[in-house]
Parts: structure tokens; sequence; C-alpha cells
């Protein structure tokens, strides 16, 4: 089957479902269960989709400069689709213009835009004709207003980011986050290595090879239609887990029979990390709030055949509350905290929407309580490896430089600010560990 109105349409539908609230990884399996696309589909899909996600200031900056309705104006339904044109004549090379736009009409006169087909089909043939003569939307001479459209960023951010790190180290950032995401797998030791488990994926032709400095970590080379359907998954054999993330767990240093809390642990893919690293044999608790990716959690638990991770639903601020024997149980505990996923945005493509300088106000504040809340349990000489997956210093390292200032008994032994970057396939990531010396 060729590249049509179906796979267009598809990826239409995902926007729609982003707009509505849904993430856009979750958005994409949705669709995707109601068709049945080849692996080459779903790839131009992903991209179109995920594309049109990342590039929705830019896009809507295109919309204004052809249309004669601005994007604000205009019907949601009409400005995604214009967004699916405009993105296939803006950034997909390979795509001819009279394709992208007549498939794009197409999907209007088949849904309830028929009665804009028309329009559809005037605003795209206009910017082709402008893209042709090279008439571009006129952009500010300031470089970070400039960066933030063609980049298509909120401009706080990238004021934000410049500020952190610098404006040559920004700006590589900044276009990081539109980067294609790697899809890493961390192999479970207890069942297979990475060379055997390479030949079974060589054996099924699919391309992947070992990620150096990583243990255990593979990196697929092409998009699967689903990531389930790999060789080895209901077996056990791997888990997908980005290359930064797979750091974390081992900082650690988990131990056989030592007690262990993730205390922000679903989906579970460091707590599974931290079980196949104690070869299944320590006693490790994973406390989240959250029901349903408790439940995820369990689920992997079961296909990787770990026995030594025990759940539990809790507020890991109200640990103590709940069970005061807590206090001073164990020896190392793991916070990945909740946090602004800056680190993330290739990734996670709609996060960049929704965020605002008083949500990572109130993030800080809920990191600075689980601190608060959660060291007390840690035995005397114990371990503590706070993480998070952004690159924003008021939720890393300002963070803890000032909650160890407050409490003089911990130690800050190191900390690693890793930054999305175009030279780096993974996600940003931060980590800090902490030891603890009672004075008594």
């Amino acid at each position: 089957m060729s590249i049509g109105y179906l796979q267009r349409k598809a990826a239409w539908e995902i926007l729609l479902k982003v707009s509505y609230g849904d993430f856009s990884d979750h958005a994409l399996e949705k669709v995707l269960r109601n068709y049945q696309f080849n692996p080459l589909d779903i790839a131009f899909i992903t991209e179109l989709s995920f594309g049109c996600i990342r590039y929705r200031k830019l896009l809507d900056l295109w919309t204004d400069h052809t249309s004669k309705i601005i994007h604000k104006k205009q019907p949601p339904k009409l400005r995604w689709l214009l967004h699916i044109g405009l993105y296939q004549l803006l950034k997909m090379d390979k795509i001819p213009f009279p394709a992208a736009i007549s498939t794009t009409v197409e999907v209007a006169k088949k849904t309830d835009l028929k009665g804009l087909a028309g329009t559809v089909n005037a605003i795209l043939r206009n910017a082709s004709r402008k893209l042709d003569q090279e008439i571009f939307p006129k952009l500010s001479s300031d470089r970070k207003e400039r960066i933030s459209y063609l980049e298509s960023l909120p401009l706080w951010l990238v004021n934000d980011i410049y500020e952190w790190v610098g404006n040559s180290e920004g700006e590589n950032i900044v276009k990081a986050f539109n980067k294609k995401p790697s899809i890493d797998l961390r192999i479970n030791k207890l069942k297979t290595n990475l060379e055997k488990f390479l030949k079974v994926l060589y054996e099924n032709k699919i391309d992947a090879e070992i990620i150096r400095d990583l243990n255990n970590g593979i990196t697929l080379k092409s998009n699967p239609r689903s990531i389930k359907n790999l060789p080895g998954y209901s077996d056990g054999l791997w888990t997908i887990q980005d290359r930064s993330s797979q750091w974390v767990a081992p900082l650690l240093n988990p131990k056989e029979g030592e007690k262990i809390l993730d205390a922000c642990a679903a989906p579970g893919s460091k707590s599974t990390h931290l079980a196949e690293l104690t070869n299944d044999n320590a006693e490790i608790l994973a406390v989240d709030r959250s029901a349903k990716r408790l439940k995820i959690l369990q689920s992997n638990l079961e296909r990787l055949n770990l026995k030594s991770v025990n759940t539990f639903k809790a507020d890991a601020t109200s640990l103590i509350e709940l069970n005061p024997k807590f206090i001073s149980y164990f020896d190392k505990i793991l916070l990945d905290a909740p946090c602004s996923g800056i680190g993330t945005f290739s990734r996670n493509p709609d996060s960049r929407w929704s965020l605002s300088k008083e949500k990572i106000k109130s993030l800080t504040l809920l990191q600075e309580k689980l601190l608060e809340n959660i060291f007390p349990l840690l035995k005397n000489d114990g371990t503590l490896v706070y993480s998070t997956c952004t690159i924003c210093p008021d939720e890393n390292n300002l963070l803890i430089e000032r909650f160890i200032e407050k409490n003089k008994a911990l130690k800050l032994v190191s900390q690693k600010q890793i930054l999305p970057t175009l030279e780096n396939p993974g996600d940003g990531f931060y980590s800090a560990i902490i030891s603890y010396k009672s004075e008594e």
C-alpha cells in the first residue's frame, strides 16, 4: 500500500487526540489500533504526527503567513489538518508538494471538513508557491525569538535554557528537542546477555547495536511496528528504557540482601533494574501513588519473572505516617522525582506546550517535600540517589545544594547532569548521590 490518504488521516487523528489532552505516545498507540499499517506506514505516521506536535509554533506561523484567517481563529480540526499539510511541505523533503497537498485535501473531503476542502487546498497551494519563491514569514532579529519560532519552543523556556547553559550550548539543546529519539532496551541479565540477544534480533532481521558504556544496553536502529512484538518481550528478556535512565539504578550500588526503597517507582524501569542488579535477591519496596501505574509495574515484574520487588500504593511523602517502622529502615533509597521532564522533549513532544514557570515552581516544592520526608527512612551510612529527567537547575543541583545545606548529616558524594544535545542520542538526566551519616 502506498503512503496516501489513510496515513495522513491517522496522523491527523493523533493530533486531535493530543489537542483533547491525550499524551502523544498514548494517542499514537490508540489510533494505530484502528488500522492495519506496515512498518513503513507507521514510521511515516509517527514522523508526521510527532513532527506536527513538535513544530506547532512554526506551523502556526506559516498558517498565518498563508491564510487570511489567523490560526487562533480557525476551527481546531482545520488548524491541525493544515499542520499535517504544512509539515510535509516544510520538513519532509522526500514528499512531493503535489502529493502532500492532494492527500491532505482528500482527508478534508472524506471527513467532516469536506466543506473546507477548498480552503485547505488554497492555503497549502499558497504555502507551496511561497516556498518555491522563498517568501518566508518575517522573523525578529533577536536571536532567541528567532530560535523560538524556528525550533518551535515557548520563548520563556528558550530564554531560561540560554541562561542556564549559555547561548551556544542552549541552541544545541533547543535543536535537540526536535531530533528523533532513540529506542533503547535494557537486557535482563538474569535471563540472557547482550551477545545472545543481539543474535536473536539479527536472526529476526532487526538492526540493533550495543550502547557503549552501558552494561546491558541495546539501541534499535529502526522503528518496529510494535515494541511488544519484538522477540523476547513475553519471555522477559528486555525492558524498554532510555540510555540515560539506565545510568541511574547502578549509582546506588545495590547489593544482595539490602533493603531498598524506590520512592516514586511506577511504571518501574528502575525498580526492575534494581532487582536485576541484585540478582533478584534484595528487599525492594516500590512505592507510587498511582494504582494504574503500579499495575503496569506489577505486570512488568511478572513478565520479567522478578520476585524481590513488592509494590505499595502510597504518597511517598507520607510513608512515615503510614508505617513508622520505615524510619532508618532502608540501606538504599532511589528518589526519581516527578519533574518538568524538559530532558525528554524529543520523546514527549507535547510536553513543551503544557509546561509553565508556575508548574516548575510547584514541582520544586514537591521535590523538596519528598526529600525532607524520605531521607529519615535511610539507615545510618546509607545512600540516597536523587534523579530527574530535566535540565532545570531549580529542580536539580540548586535544590540538592539547598537541601544538603539544611541537613548537615547529609553529604553530596557526586552529581551529574546529562544534557540532551544533537550529539547525545539519549534524554537529558540529572543524578545526585547523597550519603547519610548520623551524628548519634
